[in-house]
């Protein structure tokens, strides 16, 4: 599938859906947009937390074209969600009407970018499978702080079958910039996960447990939880699942 292609679907609201599973290869990020005055506490959280927070690209002031995409990071995303003060206000399939000319966004790696190297190597996605938006789970991991940006780390969970899980592992290792390896495997409850059925964002999947272990990668959503905190007057995410997909191509797929 071709990505300008994909992003004129989400433009013009034909698709609204997950972008899991689309253009196999191309990086896809996640989307935070700040007001200016909380850029700079916002670029030190993503440094200080570069695993649930790698920096793909940050915009100028204003800026709606990013350098990785011909796009309009306005209308591009199938669906963006609203935060004021701190509070979820609204989900929303374009900015045009709420966007400022002090905005700053930065693009931030997904794990989707890796998911066709793990299906590549014979590891099932079972969110695919089922059709689902990838759950996704606030933890007790922290993070560290910076100016008004704090909290603990959000990751999403892929059940791979037992004997896959060091293959998964050294897979998805290589994608630095894509949240890389997995930050906990099994025993959810270890980083404050009560029931992997209920999910904070994303939708449950089915799995036998004892074929499978739940495996858990940093999760860019992590930005949505600091805002909880953090309280900015504004700030707009890609809604969970619902990610830029850009015109790069991951150099880890070079080879393949």
């Amino acid at each position: 599938m071709n990505p300008k292609k994909e992003r004129m679907y989400f433009r013009k609201e034909e698709k609204k859906g997950t972008t899991s599973g689309l253009c196999d290869k191309y990086i896809q990020t996640n989307l935070v947009t700040l007001p200016k005055a909380y850029a700079f506490d916002f670029l030190l959280f993503c440094m200080r937390n570069p695993k649930p927070c790698p920096i793909v690209e940050v915009m100028e002031p204003g800026q709606t074209t990013p350098k990785v995409a011909d796009a309009d990071i306005r209308t591009d995303l199938p669906r963006y969600r609203i935060y004021r003060n701190g509070e979820f206000t609204e989900e929303v399939f374009n900015l045009t009407e709420v966007w400022q000319d002090d905005f700053v966004t930065f693009l931030i790696g997904c794990s989707f970018t890796f998911e066709k190297a793990l299906l590549d190597g014979g590891i099932p996605l079972l969110h695919q499978q089922q059709e689902k938006v990838v759950p996704m789970f606030n933890t007790t991991i922290p993070l560290e702080t910076a100016g008004v940006f704090s909290g603990n780390m959000v990751v999403s969970m892929r059940p791979v079958p037992n004997h896959l899980v060091e293959q998964a592992l050294d897979i998805s290792h290589r994608f630095e910039l894509s949240h890389g390896s997995p930050v906990h495997i099994g025993s959810p409850e270890d980083i404050g996960i009560t029931n992997v059925q209920n999910p904070d964002y994303g939708e449950p999947v089915t799995f036998n447990s004892s074929e499978t272990t739940p495996v858990f990668w940093a999760c860019g959503v992590t930005p949505q939880n600091a805002a909880l905190q953090a309280k900015p007057s504004i700030m707009i995410t890609h809604a969970p699942g619902h990610m830029l997909i850009t015109d790069e191509l991951d150099s880890n797929y070079s080879n393949s």
